[in-house]
C-alpha cells in the first residue's frame, strides 16, 4: 500500500518506521522541505522517499496527518478526494491557540479536519498512545498482552482499512465510534488517553 504521512515528529516518524518495515511504500514530509528529511528515508530503506506536504498528499491510497492541530488548514486538499485520511492530532490550547468550538466541546479536532477535507474519509487513530508504546509495544495478532489501540471515523470501511493497519503492526483496534462520539473517548483528558492499556482494559474504558 502506498502511505503519505505529512508530518514526520514522533508520531508520523514512527509510523514511517513501522509501515516500512511491514513492506508499505511510505512518502514522508514535513513543513521544513524534503533535504530534511533525508537521514530518515535513508533508514527507511529503498521504499521510502522524501517529498513535500503536496506530493504526501497526492501520493497515499493512505494518508497520515500528523502535524500540530493549529494548522490543520495547511493540510493540503488537491488530489485527496475518496481516501484514507488518519488523523492522529489532539487539542492542546497552550500549543495550538485557542478554538472555541473546541474548548465549548461544540465539535472535536477530527470533524475539524472532516470538514477541511469534505469528500476523504478521515479516522482518528495513534493520538492516544505515547510514541515510545508505538515504536517498543508491537506484539503478535493474538497476544493476551497486547495494546489497544482506539479508533473513530464515519465510514466503516475506511476504518477497517486502518484497523488492518494497526493490527499489522503489532496492536488491536479498538472502534470507539462515530468521529464525534468516539472522538471524544480518546482525546486528550479522556479515561484512554495515553495509558498503554492492554485491549481489554481500554474496551472497558471505552465502554465498547
Amino acid at each position: 500500500m502506498k502511505i503519505g504521512i505529512i508530518g514526520s515528529g514522533k508520531i508520523g516518524g514512527t509510523l514511517a518506521r513501522l509501515f516500512a518495515a511491514h513492506g508499505h511504500e511510505v512518502a514522508v514530509s514535513n513543513s521544513r522541505g524534503p533535504d530534511t528529511l533525508a537521514g530518515l528515508v535513508e533508514e527507511l530503506g529503498p521504499g521510502a522517499r522524501a517529498v513535500t506536504p503536496a506530493e504526501a498528499a497526492r501520493f497515499g491510497d493512505v494518508v497520515v496527518v500528523s502535524i500540530p492541530l493549529g494548522r490543520y488548514r495547511d493540510v493540503p486538499t488537491d488530489g485527496v478526494d475518496g481516501k484514507v485520511v488518519i488523523d492522529t492530532n489532539n487539542y492542546y490550547p497552550q500549543r495550538d491557540d485557542h478554538f472555541e468550538e473546541l474548548d465549548s466541546d461544540r465539535t472535536t479536532s477530527s470533524e475539524l479536519l472532516q470538514e477541511h477535507l469534505p469528500d476523504t474519509r478521515v479516522v482518528k487513530a495513534f493520538n492516544a498512545i505515547v510514541w515510545t508504546n508505538l515504536r517498543d509495544e508491537g506484539r503478535p495478532h493474538g497476544d493476551p498482552e497486547r495494546f489497544g489501540i482506539p479508533i473513530s471515523g464515519d465510514d466503516e470501511q475506511a476504518k477497517q482499512k486502518v484497523a488492518d493497519l494497526i493490527d499489522e503492526i503489532g496492536f488491536d483496534p479498538v472502534d470507539a465510534g462515530t468521529l464525534a462520539e468516539g472522538g471524544r473517548k480518546h482525546q486528550p483528558g479522556s479515561p484512554a488517553y495515553t495509558l498503554g492499556l492492554q485491549t481489554q482494559e481500554l474496551r472497558a474504558r471505552l465502554g465498547v
